[in-house]
């Protein structure tokens, strides 16, 4: 039983810091630096979207007023069967040159609207971006940068959570942010990030791929394809974009439900991530598969603890239950305010994240698709 106590406990230290210490000796032992460059290079920005007239003009808003020249850049909008204004909106915005639209009249998921928005970019760089998220004016600018250096083939910008106004938040979801934004800092200054942030991204048209109908992470398939080439896949968080922090409970915990179930489809899509020729296997399992085993070490733990004998295992036990007792404390919001409110969330955001983990392996085993909103 003791064995078995180490073995999760283990497992669930690495996850969440023996492979950031690792990283960060690696850093010290084989920096790779970005050659980055200044140069303006022809940009298509590919975005699908469906449903989406209350956020659609503030985008279409946002990525004509980017500051990079109006000669080199094309905007592709893809409309996946939306039913609401969104086409009445693209049509009133396509009378500017630079945006290109496509109106597909039946709903194929996000993966196929990206196919397509691939079929119609002209440029050697495409940006990839959401709708709700807002780019920072000169982040395209900054982000194009990173492939001066002939290795880059794919640079992903920062997803801040937050207001500009105000900066970014430090609670709940903002947290868990802000620590993996430091994993891909450290994964990138001397290889490969383990995938990219979804609302801004760009990648080396030569180096794209298709991307299998129903794909849920398609920020993850297309870099790692990237770095299947040879090619490196960089972070720079200089290229910001900002979202809201909290969409409120019940979406929040949605969304990582889908984005966990996209892991595990992942390997199922592509196996080779777990062969030699993913460059960057170990990294890989690492960073998004050892998470997913997290719930099953966490249950491990506590209940080892329970049958071992003995002041040290007592006390994990008790440490154990005082962290679940913050949890439900965050979830149900019975302390507001103070360092034991900001404890609770933390407590609380972790044990969302993993309960997300078992509901993505169950739908996964299930067969359940996570559709795409």
């Amino acid at each position: 039983m003791t064995w078995i106590f180490w073995l999760a406990a283990g497992l669930i230290f690495y996850a969440y810091v023996g492979y950031v210490c690792w990283l960060r000796l690696r850093m010290l032992w084989r920096a790779r630096p970005v050659r980055r460059g200044s140069l303006t290079p022809f940009v298509s920005i590919a975005m699908v979207v469906r449903n989406e007239e209350n956020t659609l003009p503030a985008k279409l808003q946002n990525l004509t007023a980017l500051d990079y020249p109006g000669d080199r850049l094309q905007i592709v909008v893809v409309s996946d069967g939306s039913t609401d204004r969104t086409e009445e909106i693209l049509r009133d915005w396509a009378r500017d040159p630079r945006i290109t639209i496509v109106l597909n009249q039946m709903a194929q998921g996000k993966a196929s609207g990206l196919n397509d928005a691939i079929q119609v970019a002209q440029a050697d760089v495409i940006l990839f971006t959401d709708a709700r998220q807002k780019i920072e004016t000169e982040a395209l600018r900054l982000l194009v940068e990173n492939f001066a250096d002939p290795d880059v083939g794919c640079a992903s910008g920062e997803l801040m959570l937050g207001d500009p106004s105000h900066g970014e938040s430090a609670q709940g979801l903002g947290l868990y942010w802000r620590i993996e934004k430091q994993v891909r800092v450290l994964e990138a200054a001397s290889d490969s990030v383990v995938g990219a942030t979804g609302a801004l991204y760009a990648v080396r048209r030569e180096l794209l791929t298709t991307v299998p109908p129903g794909t849920i992470l398609d920020d993850v398939f297309l870099p790692m394809q990237v770095a299947r080439q040879g090619k490196r896949v960089v972070f720079d968080p200089r290229a910001r974009a900002w979202d809201v922090p909290n969409l409120g409970a019940a979406r929040e915990f949605s969304r990582k439900v889908r984005t966990l179930s996209g892991n595990y489809q992942l390997v199922q899509l592509a196996p080779w991530l777990l062969t030699s020729e993913n460059p960057i296997r170990f990294e890989f399992v690492s960073h998004k598969l050892l998470r997913l085993a997290v719930p099953f070490a966490l249950a491990v733990l506590l209940l080892s603890s329970m049958f071992l004998r003995g002041v040290f295992y007592r006390g994990a036990l008790i440490a154990q239950l005082f962290f679940y007792a913050l949890s439900a404390i965050s979830l149900s919001q019975l302390v507001r305010k103070g360092i034991l409110a900001r404890i609770a969330d933390a407590a609380g955001t972790f044990v969302l994240l993993n309960a997300a983990a078992l509901v993505a392996l169950a739908n996964f085993v299930a067969g359940r698709r996570t559709a795409w909103r």
